[in-house]
């Protein structure tokens, strides 16, 4: 199973290690990604269908993941989920300054996220999909959520 890289932010809700919410992604990250599965690079024609099926399959799972068990119950959360797709350039180890397949195709890429909410209750995980960088892709996941009260 590829590994992901997570900035957490300083939320109870995620740190909590029995939380729902911080579990509702465990399982195995190719069927988040599935979209991914049969590619072999950037098509730009396909993006923005791998981007609504990582979103649309997250939020099935965050959903089902925090539903109340009583049906008459209203959901806890509300959710927004952000995928971003950024095509590397060309993966050659040769290329890459320092010769590490690591480095190579890489492009400068940085997004900033900030919202006003209660710190208790709300929050923010970011995500690096590692299992997409051999395709030549780098896959950024964001969710952000909002309690119901």
């Amino acid at each position: 199973m590829p590994k992901k890289n997570r900035r957490r932010s300083n939320t109870s809700l995620l740190n909590d290690p029995d939380n729902h919410l911080a579990h509702s992604h465990r399982g195995s990250d190719e069927d988040h990604y599935r979209a991914l599965r049969t590619s072999k690079g950037y098509e730009h024609d396909n993006v923005g269908n791998w981007n609504s099926q990582i979103i649309n399959t997250v939020l099935k799972a965050l959903i089902t993941a925090t539903a109340p068990s009583e049906a008459s119950k209203p959901p806890p959360f509300r959710f927004t989920v952000n995928s971003t797709i950024v095509q590397q350039g060309v993966i050659d180890e040769s290329a890459a300054a320092d010769g590490a397949l690591s480095n190579a195709g890489k492009r400068g890429m940085h997004s900033a996220s900030g919202a006003f909410w209660d710190v208790n209750r709300d929050g923010m995980w970011t995500f690096k999909y590692t299992g997409a960088e051999e395709r030549g892709l780098d896959v950024v996941v964001c969710v952000t959520w909002f309690a119901v009260v």
